[in-house]
């Protein structure tokens, strides 16, 4: 496994959108995280937003999932939706990373029924050259090529999830 973006960067970018999150929308919104690959930067998210802005964000967590192991099998589930009350309030989607869009959609497609006021969507990692559902991404941490890639969040199996760092899965030996 070889490092894609180190600790310092992913921890410097993080501060960044976060203030940037907060200049775009003086509302703290519901910040709602995908489970379980966007707990840490969501996590991070929540600790780097100007201390009165975090106080005043919601959090909540939607279980939705395409993959089985390092395979997208195409069809999202949605095992839970957010307990809290988004009606009439602004929302930020937070995922670990943005592949096929497929996750992101289905999880837009299931808030729009629960009628928030603005729904924006921010990811740690973007693979756009895998698209194949159009989706929003409104903050980005690191578009990055066509990697499997481990830590911060994603893993393989439930495996990697913590590390610090986001790692290139290079060969079938290391997973």
């Amino acid at each position: 496994m070889r490092t894609l973006i180190s600790e310092v960067d992913i921890l410097a970018r993080v501060r960044e959108l976060a203030f940037q999150i907060a200049a775009d929308d003086s509302t703290p919104p519901v910040v709602l995280g995908i489970l379980n690959g966007a707990v840490p930067f969501m996590m991070e998210l929540l600790r780097q937003f100007p201390e009165d802005y975090a106080q005043s964000a919601d959090w909540d967590f939607v279980d939705a999932s395409s993959y089985a192991g390092e395979v997208s099998t195409g069809i999202v589930k949605i095992d839970r939706g957010p307990v809290m009350d988004c009606s009439g309030r602004p929302v930020l989607v937070v995922d670990g990373i943005v592949d096929t869009g497929r996750t992101i959609d289905a999880v837009l497609r299931h808030l729009h029924t629960l009628s928030p006021s603005t729904v924006r969507v921010a990811t740690l990692l973007d693979k756009p050259s895998r698209r194949v559902v159009s989706v929003p991404v409104d903050y980005c941490g690191f578009e990055i090529d066509d990697h499997f890639v481990v830590g911060f969040g994603m893993d393989v199996d439930q495996r990697y999830r913590s590390l610090r760092f986001i790692g290139v899965v290079d060969d079938d030996t290391e997973v």
